[in-house]
C-alpha cells in the first residue's frame, strides 16, 4: 500500500487559493441554516445576532459557540457543520455548485458533506495550517494537547510549515504549534476519535 504521505511546497497551496474566482452566493445571500443549538450562539455578521434553530447563516458571519455549547448547521444544503464549545468559524464562500472557503478560529468541528454532492474544492483556513477538502467527514480541533485533524470519509490534503500530507480514512494528523509541519499520517485509536466526536456532539 503507497505511504498516504505527499510532500508539496505550500506556496502551490496558497496559489491556488489566491487564484479562485469569487463564488456567486446561494439563494439570495444566506448560504444555510442552523439545525440546533445547545448553549449560547451567535453570528458576528451584519447584523451580529443570536443564533437559534431554523436561523439562517450568511456570508460573512462568523459563527461562534459559548463554553460547554454546540451547534449544527446545514452550508447549501449538502455540507453539514458540527461546532463544539468555545468554536468560531467563518463563512468566506460557499456554494453546492462550485465550493467555499471557511475559516476556523478557535474550537473544534465535524465537516460532512453529502456523499452524493458535487466534489467541488473547501478550503478550510486555520491559524495551524490549511485543509483542502473534497467530499468528505473529517474532525478538525484540539486533540491530545495539538491540533489534530482526523478523516472518517474521503480524503483531504492538510499543509504547515511549507509540508503537505494526504490524510485516508481512519488516519489522522498532528500540528504542535503554528507554523510547524503536520506529523506523518498515522491511524488514530478508537479512544482519541470517540474524545474528538464527543467534543464535536457527533
Amino acid at each position: 500500500m503507497p505511504s498516504p504521505i505527499h510532500l508539496r511546497r505550500r506556496h502551490v497551496m496558497l496559489a491556488a487559493s489566491a487564484a479562485m474566482l469569487p463564488l456567486p452566493v446561494w439563494a439570495g445571500g444566506d448560504v444555510g441554516v442552523v439545525e440546533t443549538t445547545e448553549g449560547k450562539a451567535w453570528a458576528a455578521g451584519s447584523p451580529a445576532r443570536d443564533l437559534v434553530a431554523q436561523a439562517a447563516v450568511f456570508l460573512g458571519d462568523e459563527v461562534g459557540t459559548g463554553p460547554e455549547s454546540r451547534l449544527a448547521m446545514m452550508l447549501a444544503g449538502t455540507t453539514r457543520i458540527l461546532m463544539g464549545p468555545q468554536t468560531t468559524l467563518t463563512i468566506d464562500q460557499y456554494t453546492a455548485e462550485a465550493g467555499g472557503e471557511l475559516v476556523l478560529g478557535d474550537g473544534a468541528l465535524l465537516f460532512d458533506r453529502d456523499e452524493g454532492a458535487p466534489k467541488t474544492p473547501v478550503q478550510l483556513s486555520t491559524a495551524f495550517g490549511l485543509i483542502a477538502v473534497r467530499g468528505t467527514r473529517f474532525f478538525a480541533g484540539p486533540s491530545n494537547g495539538k491540533f489534530g485533524v482526523f478523516v472518517e470519509r474521503g480524503e483531504v490534503r492538510l499543509s504547515g510549515g511549507g509540508v503537505e500530507v494526504a490524510l485516508l480514512p481512519g488516519f489522522g494528523s498532528d500540528i504542535a504549534e503554528p507554523g510547524q509541519a503536520p506529523s506523518a499520517p498515522a491511524r488514530w485509536k478508537q479512544a482519541r476519535i470517540d474524545a474528538a466526536m464527543a467534543l464535536v456532539g457527533a
